[in-house]
C-alpha cells in the first residue's frame, strides 16, 4: 500500500498542478459586453453559424467588405473604418473560429466554411457587389472569393495576404511563437488548454514592426477572445486545414482591379509574396511600406487609408465611365 501511495501521490500532484495552470475559457456574455459596441450586429443562419459584424461609415458610399487574418477579429479594421468611413461604407466581420463569432458549427475552416460567413453577412446587408479586402488569412479568403465570385467583386485589396508559394530559393519565414506551436501536434493539443497571456503577447508583438499597436489593451483583446469557448479548438483545426495551394496558379483569372499592400518587415509572409501576386494578377498595383510588419492597416493606418482611397477613386471613376 505504501509503495502504491508513493507512486500515485506524485502523479496526482502533477495532474493537479496541470489543472491549476490551465488557462480557462472566457465568458461569452462578459466578452460581448466588453468587445461589442453600438455598431455591432449579429446574423445567424439555419445551421447555427452566428457572425459578428459591423456596418459603418457612409451608408451611401461604395461598400468595402474587409476580412481579418488568423487570431484577429473585426477590431483590426477599426483604424481604417475611422479614416475611410466618411467616403465609403465599411463592412467588417469576424470570421468563424475567432472573436465573438465563435466556432463554425461544422468545424469547417476550409475556404468554403470561411466564405460561408462572408456570404451570410453580405446577403444580410443586400450587397450584390462590393470591394473586397483582406489581411493575411483573410486575404486568402478574399482572393479565393474573387476567383469564385467574379461578378460580385468590383475591386480587390490584399494586405499581406496568404496563399502564394515561396519563391525559388526562399526559406520558410520565421513566424511567431503561436504559429510555431500550432504547427506541431503537441503544440495544438497544449494550446487548447494552456494559453498564458505572455504567449499571446509575444506572438502578437513578433507579428508587427510598429510595436505601439500591440499595447496592453490589444494584447488583452487577442488573449481574451482567443479563449472564448471553442475558439482554441478552432485555431488547432484551422492550422491543419487544407489551403489548397494549387489555386495560386489561377490568380491570373481574377479580372478585378487589385491593390497589393505589404509591410516590408513582415516575418509571417515575406514581402516577396507581393511580387508573386503582382506577377499573377492581370490588373494590379503594389505598395510596400518600409518599417512595417504584418498588419499595415494598424501599423500605418493613415498611409494605408490614403492608398486605398486613391486606388478606389481611380477604379470607381473608371467603372462609372465604362457604364456610361
Amino acid at each position: 500500500m505504501k509503495k502504491i501511495l508513493l507512486f500515485t501521490l506524485p502523479l496526482v500532484a502533477i495532474f493537479a498542478g496541470l489543472w491549476l495552470l490551465r488557462t480557462p475559457d472566457t465568458d461569452l456574455a462578459a466578452m460581448t459586453e466588453k468587445y461589442a459596441n453600438d455598431a455591432s450586429q449579429f446574423v445567424e443562419n439555419a445551421e447555427g453559424l452566428r457572425v459578428h459584424y459591423r456596418d459603418q461609415g457612409n451608408p451611401d458610399g461604395a461598400p468595402i467588405v474587409l476580412v481579418h487574418g488568423t487570431s484577429a477579429s473585426l477590431h483590426t479594421w477599426e483604424p481604417l473604418a475611422k479614416r475611410l468611413g466618411g467616403q465609403y461604407r465599411i463592412i467588417t466581420y469576424t470570421q468563424p473560429g475567432h472573436g465573438l463569432t465563435g466556432p463554425h458549427p461544422r468545424d469547417d475552416y476550409s475556404f468554403a466554411g470561411m466564405a460561408e460567413a462572408l456570404d451570410l453577412v453580405t446577403e444580410e446587408l443586400g450587397l450584390d457587389r462590393f470591394t473586397l479586402g483582406g489581411n493575411s488569412m483573410g486575404g486568402w479568403v478574399a482572393w479565393r472569393y474573387a476567383l469564385a465570385n467574379p461578378g460580385r467583386v468590383d475591386a480587390l485589396v490584399l494586405l499581406d495576404a496568404s496563399g502564394m508559394p515561396l519563391r525559388e530559393g526562399e526559406e520558410e519565414p520565421p513566424l511567431n511563437l503561436g504559429f510555431k506551436l500550432l504547427g506541431t501536434p503537441a503544440g495544438r493539443m497544449l494550446m487548447q488548454q494552456y494559453t498564458p497571456r505572455s504567449l499571446v503577447a509575444k506572438s502578437a508583438r513578433q507579428s508587427v514592426s510598429v510595436q505601439s499597436v500591440m499595447d496592453e489593451a490589444a494584447v488583452d483583446r487577442y488573449w481574451e477572445l482567443l479563449r472564448l469557448p471553442g475558439n482554441r479548438k478552432a485555431a488547432a483545426l484551422r492550422a491543419m486545414a487544407d489551403r489548397e495551394m494549387d489555386y495560386a496558379d489561377q490568380v491570373s483569372e481574377i479580372s478585378a482591379p487589385s491593390l497589393i499592400l505589404w509591410g516590408a518587415e513582415d516575418q509571417l509572409i515575406f514581402a516577396s509574396a507581393a511580387t508573386s501576386f503582382d506577377e499573377r494578377l492581370t490588373n494590379s498595383q503594389t505598395v510596400i511600406y518600409q518599417g512595417v510588419g504584418h498588419i499595415p492597416m494598424e501599423e500605418v493606418p493613415d498611409k494605408t487609408a490614403r492608398d486605398i482611397d486613391a486606388f478606389l477613386a481611380s477604379v470607381l471613376t473608371q467603372q462609372l465611365e465604362d457604364q456610361q
